[in-house]
């Protein structure tokens, strides 16, 4: 089969991936199909596949962290405000809907003291 050839139109090569870390922190994966190695838009530098691979696995891993603080964060502040609830009359039902406390039942200390 033949082709067609179109004036002023250039043939694309085969894809080449790059992979680049960037100053920021970022990453990038480039394809190019000139043959040339691609120009970066940011400050940074092209690596290998592995290091590509080693950085998203560390950003991967910073995102879990940050999720499980916030999971974290969440799961006390609305425990805090269902035990103001409940120390406050309201009923426990009530109490986890305003609250958003999904946790395991806990009641609030008691501030008689000992007995």
């Amino acid at each position: 089969m033949g082709g067609v050839t179109v004036s002023g139109v250039e043939v694309a090569g085969e894809p080449v991936a790059y992979w680049a870390l960037y100053d920021d922190g970022s990453t990038g994966r480039i394809v190019v199909t000139n043959g040339e190695e691609p120009v970066l838009g940011k400050p940074g530098r092209l690596v290998s596949e592995e290091e590509y691979a080693e950085r998203l696995a560390e950003l991967e891993a910073e995102r879990e962290r940050k999720r499980a603080e916030r999971a974290a964060a969440d799961e006390e502040r609305t425990r805090t405000d269902y035990l103001a609830l409940r120390a406050a009359g309201v009923p426990e039902d009530t109490a986890r809907r305003m609250s958003g406390y999904t946790g395991p039942d806990v009641e609030p200390e008691s501030d008689a003291g000992p007995e």
